[in-house]
């Protein structure tokens, strides 16, 4: 039998084990859209008040389309486990499994949309 103290069991895990993990992802993922945000503004900009042809031939370009597909992919898992952690820091029992539940399946169902609206868009409707 091994003889661990409480802070030797804790040391490096948080309360729930996967805290440092967590903060890691969300400060990589943070940096990542910081970079990526701005060049989709400019290019969602730019096709917001053209035409419909418009939007299309600007979408199926591989550099707009690849930069919409990674925000859509990295916002969503980002909004996932930033709503999961704020759900699990304020709500109990079975009303945080329910809302972690229905964020989740909310952000995949948003990512799988976007993705499929962006690729009928991006291989010619």
């Amino acid at each position: 039998m091994r003889y661990l103290t409480d802070r030797k069991r804790a040391e490096g895990h948080g309360a729930a084990h996967s805290g440092t993990g967590h903060h890691w992802y969300m400060q990589v993922s943070a940096f990542g859209l910081a970079l990526i945000v701005p060049t989709f503004i400019v290019i969602f900009g730019r096709a917001l008040g053209s035409g419909y042809e418009n939007v299309i031939e600007t979408f199926s370009h591989p550099i707009p389309a690849i930069v919409t597909g990674l925000v859509l992919l990295v916002g969503m898992q980002h909004f996932r486990r930033g709503a999961q952690v704020m759900i699990e820091d304020y709500t109990r029992k079975s009303t945080r499994k329910v809302l972690i539940m229905c964020v989740i399946v909310l952000s995949y169902g948003l990512t799988a949309t976007g993705l499929y609206a962006l690729g009928k868009i991006a291989l010619g409707h």
